[in-house]
């Protein structure tokens, strides 16, 4: 397998590593909220601490955070106990694992940029499947470029979610995409985030 395994994931969260994880929700995801209706389904790919289960909870949608790490389920599940939200957390794979139903939204933060490059293709696949037509896609796409992508290393994770290479995925035959300039989002790394909202055709 390309790319980080789930040992490699165990291993962050268990030594408290994780410098992608900013202690609370994106700012990004605040300003989108408003846009999802309570009640709504929505899939959380990737979910980590949970920080963006817990506040899509709290304003009264129907969540499922999905990670293939222990800790990280065990965290975010602990972290809804705490708060005393309702949404589920499961441990599977993002690539092979299927809601029982097609959902309304999904919100992309930090599975793209966290998969291995060879994998993007089958997770665009998976987004597409997850979602009804019409549902949307919130994505915050990462923005790492590192040098040496000039003599074509593909480095990470995060890696670099290029928009063009975004758009290649995710084509305009399948999703309706919004103009640019797209949402800026700083991160406590010293990257940034682009904020996109796709509309499944």
């Amino acid at each position: 397998m390309a790319g980080p395994t789930v040992e490699f994931w165990q291993q962050h969260f268990e030594e408290q590593t994780i410098p992608w994880d900013r202690g609370g929700p994106s700012p990004q995801l605040m300003a989108w909220l408003p846009q999802i209706r309570a009640g709504r389904s929505i899939l959380v790919p990737g979910c980590g601490s949970g920080w963006e289960v817990a506040e899509l909870a709290k304003a009264g949608a129907v969540v499922t955070g999905i990670d293939y790490t222990p800790a990280a389920v065990a965290k975010a599940r602990a972290m809804l106990e705490e708060k005393i939200l309702l949404a589920e957390v499961v441990q599977a794979d993002v690539l092979t694992w299927t809601p029982s139903r097609p959902v309304d939204a999904v919100y992309e933060q930090t599975c793209m940029c966290a998969l291995h490059p060879d994998y993007w293709a089958r997770y665009a696949e998976q987004l597409q499947g997850w979602l009804k037509p019409g549902g949307r896609l919130y994505a915050m796409w990462m923005q790492k470029a590192r040098p040496g992508a000039a003599e074509g290393l593909i480095e990470g994770p995060p890696f670099h979610c290029d928009v063009n290479a975004m758009r290649a995925l995710l084509p305009a035959t399948l999703w309706d995409w919004p103009k640019p300039p797209y949402a800026r989002t700083d991160h406590p790394s010293g990257s940034f985030e682009l904020g996109v909202v796709l509309t499944r055709r």
